[in-house]
């Protein structure tokens, strides 16, 4: 069988793009949503929202405001390790990533958040 390469990679992008992951907390009963990569790794985390529709809101500010460069706030933890949080354009954090050892590799997740967010689908679990 020969398979056509566009094909193929179509295929393959579609087969690895990141979603959001949007659940209740049975913990607090409030909604949150990370995005995850196309390899399920969770790219950035939301904080919690007492409604469905207020998280849902946050997923569609997260899809605009990733394709800002500046919105993303990068820091540094007081142990020494970097992180990025995604901030709304009135300056309200709506994500924030994992820590990370090193600056580069705190880039490379706002480059994932930036490229895998906007086309994002939602999965409800």
């Amino acid at each position: 069988m020969v398979i056509d390469k566009n094909v193929y990679l179509v295929f393959k992008n579609i087969t690895n793009m990141g979603y959001f992951n949007l659940f209740k907390s049975d913990k607090n009963n409030e909604y949150y949503f990370n995005l995850k990569a196309g390899n399920h790794e969770i790219i950035l985390q939301s904080e919690g929202y007492k409604a469905k529709s207020s998280a849902e809101n946050g997923i569609t500010s997260v899809k605009a405001n990733s394709q800002i460069n500046e919105r993303f706030e990068r820091k540094i933890a007081k142990n020494g390790q970097f992180y990025f949080s995604l901030n709304a354009s009135n300056g309200q954090s709506i994500g924030r990533s994992e820590m990370y050892t090193t600056k580069s590799a705190m880039e490379n997740g706002i480059a994932s958040v930036a490229r895998n967010a906007p086309d994002a689908e939602i999965k409800e679990s």
